[in-house]
């Protein structure tokens, strides 16, 4: 696909190339990984400016999200994103394998600084979701610190640096200047722009900013950081599509194969309906969610891959209200459990109130079956975020229900999240959705030409086991 920026993109493209610190505060949405990319493809191959960038991400981020944008756009498609990833071999040999970018998860920070010590050879840095180094204390920020003088190029991207407030900002400013605006220490920055707020003699619990803070703040590093919100950029209601690739662990990826080569196998290409493609299809989806029924309708988990791409992308709304759509029973509950362990309000949408207390602001994560909320539900006032944790082959479900956010009286561009599993049955779903043509018989189409080449091969899949 050609990349052809708008007008914001090539200022934000303009603005790593000619700045050596810059912090990119971007909507989800508005394009940062193709813009830093297309920034990190001119410094490297038309002027030469950097030789081995470093991409600082979420886990699940970093497995797929960076190496699929590359796949996306013809600009890119040459250049080599290599994952540091995995076991401490895995990791080893990746750093050592030539590339033209690498990405590692934010957990392993402190582990690559450690491993290289003096000898770090990064000379670009990109933390993508910054706000994952706003805590001045945490052991990423301060490994990150000793190595600040030899990194020569950063860029921060985030949507949400402050979600808690305006101290979540100096630890970030201070990995791009140094301390050079907001004040070499945490201490000084709070001197300046806060007063002491519940306290206990002489223990402070919290500070809150003082009288104009935030003006000042903000004028402090204005020439730094770049604020983008999506509704300065796109008319309203938009909606707009964020697939979000989720790649299987390794022996996730065996399950997924082995599960499907059973299942598929069994059925005949020929004698192949629309109930059989529903029953198939619907085993698959539930391999990518990560569990799947049995003979006894008793769920068996097989990965977490999806819901930890989930908690991640829950993470970086910081606290912004997500409609999230559910297939399977098994799927509904595993969410319950993974948000169980942060301090969102969670509800199963089952009735009225549900709309009522959404639309009043008083629910974080709405979980819903399409099915259930699929007609003459106004739930505009509540939220613009719908994430798609499991996906439905009914382009009519589909589509209703995204009109849940979507519809007169929306203020907010809409995001439709879709988490997709790399080479799994979400891919053809979603293709048959967006194309909005026949879904039934590209699905039907797909199974069969997947039947054919699984029997071409033996019923064998790649792998060397």
């Amino acid at each position: 696909m050609k990349f052809t920026p708008f007008p914001y993109q090539a200022y934000c493209i303009d603005s790593i190339i000619y700045n050596r610190a810059v912090g990119l505060l971007l909507d989800m949405g508005l394009g940062k990984t193709v813009i830093t990319l297309s920034a990190i493809h001119d410094l490297r191959f038309n002027r030469w400016e950097v030789s081995r960038p470093l991409i600082i991400a979420p886990k699940k981020v970093a497995e797929a999200t960076w190496t699929t944008e590359c796949q996306k756009w013809d600009h890119l498609k040459k250049m080599r994103i290599v994952p540091v990833l995995g076991t401490l071999k895995q990791r080893i040999k990746a750093l050592a394998t030539p590339a033209d970018a690498y990405v590692i998860n934010r957990e392993n920070t402190t582990w690559l600084v450690n491993y290289y010590k003096n000898e770090w050879p990064f000379d670009m840095v990109v933390l993508d979701e910054s706000s994952s180094f706003k805590n001045g204390q945490s052991k990423r920020f301060k490994s990150l610190k000793l190595v600040r003088n030899r990194i020569k190029r950063i860029v921060e991207l985030t949507g949400t640096p402050a979600s808690n407030g305006l101290e979540d900002l100096w630890a970030q400013i201070y990995l791009l200047d140094g301390g050079a605006r907001l004040g070499a220490t945490l201490g000084a920055y709070r001197a300046k722009y806060f007063v002491p707020g519940r306290r206990n003699q002489m223990t402070i619990f919290d500070y809150k900013p003082k009288e104009g803070s935030f003006e000042m703040i903000k004028q402090a590093i204005s020439d730094i950081c770049i604020s983008m919100k999506a509704s300065d950029y796109i008319s309203l209601p938009a909606m707009i599509q964020d697939d979000i690739p989720v790649a299987l662990d390794a022996k996730a990826a065996k399950a997924y194969e082995r599960l499907e080569r059973e299942l598929l196998l069994e059925v005949d290409d020929g004698m192949i309906t629309a109930g059989s493609a529903g029953v198939l299809t619907g085993k698959l989806l539930q391999l990518c969610n990560g569990a799947v029924y049995d003979e006894d309708k008793v769920p068996i988990e097989v990965h977490d891959c999806k819901i930890e791409a989930f908690m991640e992308l829950i993470e970086q709304l910081n606290g912004q209200h997500a409609l999230v759509f559910y297939n399977f029973q098994h799927d509904r509950e595993r969410l319950i459990k993974a948000l169980a362990k942060t301090k969102l309000r969670v509800r199963v949408y089952s009735q009225a109130k549900d709309e009522q207390d959404w639309n009043a602001g008083e629910i974080d994560v709405l979980l819903a079956h399409p099915a259930s909320c699929g007609y003459g539900l106004n739930l505009q006032q509540g939220g613009y975020h719908a994430i798609w944790f499991g996906l439905t082959w009914s382009l009519e479900q589909y589509e209703q229900a995204n009109k849940r956010l979507h519809r007169q009286g929306q203020k907010h561009p809409v995001f439709i999240h879709h988490l997709i599993v790399q080479h799994g049955m979400d891919e053809t779903v979603i293709e048959a959705l967006k194309n909005k043509g026949d879904v039934q018989n590209a699905l039907l189409a797909a199974l069969k030409a997947r039947i054919s080449h699984l029997k071409k091969i033996g019923g064998r899949t790649h792998d060397k086991s």
